[in-house]
């Protein structure tokens, strides 16, 4: 990969060196192993133990990889604190995707995968009391995956200590360095508390306790989980796999480390409706287009319609669990850290807008189902009229089932064909796939959690860092209605309408040329259903550097965009005040409607565009195409 230089760009395009970058610090030229910079999208910085040392960085998965390289510090996205070096101090290779790609190293799934064949006969003999008898309780480790019903790890950690006529025990670690590492938004950190208390009476009305533990150091996770293992006399540990390649690696170290205590430790799939790697192209190859892919996903699941069946419920625990397990019970939920604080006002109203647990979830989707589904096509585009199902902050923390939700609406549908039938429901569940297909990405192409592009040569690509803009686009202050009426309703209720993310997105990545990563990190740390592989696969689609087949070219137009979805400027005037006493079509555009409307929008200190939008396309368009024919030569 040759070195990066600049682009021939039209002269009055932006350009990083003419405006002050993001962070605002001179080049930051410490190494790897030095004290990292403050995250800009955290609320505050955890405590200084929490520092990355080079022989081990904090992650679940342990070490960082030698023949990874080094960063360079002085670039401008090493300086915007893109990449956070409390936690991910190396930057990974073009080379190195290159080799995944290749197949020429092992994925963290595929590490799994082999340690789980390679110890399943010593593993099974502990499931059957071979190796020191059954223990006094089988546990099950909820992570994003807080529902009792439908919950494939769960169901089979309750079948096996019903066999075995001993107890369950139900263990939900907090890892605070854990949220911070991966950015989850406040609200998302609150609504999974107040999801974990609905799970712990839940559990305690079948004399199962959900036993709860703050783990202040991250790496220490898995050791404290062989800890507890062994104070409880436990011989089987289930969980539910998390695809991110640190998860993996921790789960994969947890099978070793379990088995050197006998214990088994039984990771399951669950967070897929079909699980990675079972989909694969002619040539045998992972899909990096969704149709065909969705096309391979409903045969699959005609096939194989197990795989949509509801995981039975754990039954009530032996009525004297409690004389061994009783310290167990009533764990107090803990608060929230520092770090994701929420002020009175804010909690409420996250509390009012998003009902948490379980039981919320079932409301929600059979609602949505009953009333709104059946026109669900036809309206899903437009973010006034309150036409979708609003579960995904569900799917995210686990009270809701992917899976649980594609049932539901087949049974809804005329037949039971998923791609079939009715259109809202067909095109309900085609929607609920693209969570699979983005999980599916990140498990063959691991880099793309590691701040790369899916296209990994996209990675030279000269982004913008301009504080100025970057800070209107994040403030709903751009001049562009539909753009700032879905930035302030991120802002006030930790949700954006799926139309309105294509459209923000495309503004920052094509009006503005900042670069994406930007704009990916702000989302999810302020989405409440913050999930990072479709968070991280939106944005590679908008900034063409994902898996699409669609080219840099592809740019929204804002006002095309308003007009077509917010007809009547309904969403607009909601979150825009400064417009909501401006008549018909003007709201879209006052200042290019001039008159009236724009006087309203002046006098109501509504900014002017801040870019405009045919100058914009042309500077995108040349200096994509510039900077990519560049990478191509």
């Amino acid at each position: 990969m040759p070195p990066k230089r600049k682009a021939n760009i039209p002269p009055n395009a932006i350009s990083a060196s003419n405006y002050t970058d993001v962070s605002g610090d001179a080049p930051n030229k410490r190494s790897r192993i030095s004290n990292p910079l403050p995250k800009p999208f955290a609320n505050g910085a955890p405590p200084a133990e929490s520092i990355a040392k080079n022989a081990d960085n904090g992650a679940p998965g342990g070490a960082i990889e030698k023949d990874e390289v080094s960063f360079d510090h002085s670039r401008p996205e090493e300086k915007a604190g893109i990449v956070d070096r409390r936690y991910y101090p190396s930057e990974m290779s073009n080379e190195r995707c290159a080799m995944y790609n290749a197949n020429e190293i092992p994925r963290p799934i595929e590490i799994l995968e082999k340690t789980l064949k390679n110890t399943e006969n010593k593993r099974e003999d502990i499931r059957q009391g071979k190796k020191g008898g059954h223990g006094d309780a089988v546990v099950h480790w909820f992570k994003r995956d807080l529902r009792i019903r439908d919950n494939t790890g769960l169901s089979k950690a309750a079948q096996l200590a019903k066999d075995k006529g001993i107890g369950l025990i139900g263990l939900w670690i907090m890892s605070p360095q854990d949220w911070e590492a991966h950015l989850v938004s406040p609200m998302k950190c609150d609504f999974e508390l107040r999801s974990v208390a609905l799970l712990q009476k839940e559990l305690q009305e079948l004399n199962i306790p959900l036993y709860i533990e703050t783990i202040p150091d991250r790496k220490n996770v898995a050791k404290r989980l062989v800890e507890l293992a062994q104070e409880w006399n436990v011989k089987n540990v289930f969980c539910n796999l998390e695809y991110e390649p640190d998860e993996l690696r921790r789960e994969e170290r947890l099978v070793r480390m379990m088995l050197e205590k006998g214990i088994n430790f039984d990771p399951q799939h669950d967070d897929c409706v079909v699980p990675p790697g079972n989909l694969k192209t002619g040539g045998g190859k992972q899909y990096a287009v969704y149709s065909p892919w969705y096309r391979a996903w409903v045969a699959h699941l005609h096939t194989f319609p197990h795989l949509l069946s509801e995981r039975p419920m754990p039954s009530a625990n032996p009525p004297n669990f409690r004389a061994r397990f009783g310290t167990l019970f009533d764990r107090p939920i803990p608060d929230l850290p520092l770090s994701k604080n929420l002020t009175p006002e804010e909690s409420e109203r996250f509390h009012q807008l998003w009902p948490a647990g379980e039981a919320a979830a079932i409301d929600r989707i059979e609602h949505f189902l009953a009333e709104k589904i059946g026109k669900y096509k036809e309206m899903r585009n437009f973010p006034a009229k309150n036409s979708t199902a609003r579960v995904s902050a569900h799917h995210a923390a686990g009270t809701l089932a992917a899976r649980t939700s594609v049932r539901l609406a087949q049974d809804m549908n005329s037949i039971k064909k998923l791609d079939g039938g009715k259109d809202g429901v067909k095109g309900w569940i085609g929607e609920v796939a693209w969570r699979d297909f983005y999980r599916h990405v990140l498990v063959h192409w691991p880099y793309v959690c590691m701040n790369k592009p899916f296209k990994y040569e996209y990675t030279n690509i000269e982004w913008e860092y301009n504080h100025t803009h970057f800070h209107a686009w994040k403030e709903g202050k751009t001049g562009y209605p539909i753009v700032d009426a879905a930035m302030r309703s991120l802002k006030h209720t930790g949700y954006m309408h799926n139309r309105l993310r294509m459209i923000t997105a495309s503004f920052l990545t094509k009006h503005l040329l900042l670069d994406w990563r930007l704009g990916e990190q702000y989302f999810i740390s302020h989405l409440i259903d913050g999930d990072f592989a479709s968070n991280n696969g939106g944005w590679g689609f908008c900034a063409s550097a994902g898996v699409d087949p669609q080219p840099y070219f592809r740019i929204f137009n804002p006002w095309l965009q308003s007009e077509k979805f917010d007809q009547e400027g309904e969403f607009i005037r909601t979150w825009v005040p400064e417009l909501s006493t401006v008549e018909g079509k003007a709201v879209h555009n006052p200042y290019a409607a001039g008159g009236k409307a724009a006087v309203v929008a002046k006098k109501n200190g509504y900014p002017e565009p801040i870019v405009e939008h045919k100058f914009a396309r042309e500077r995108c368009l040349a200096s994509l195409h510039s900077r990519l024919s560049y990478l191509a030569i």
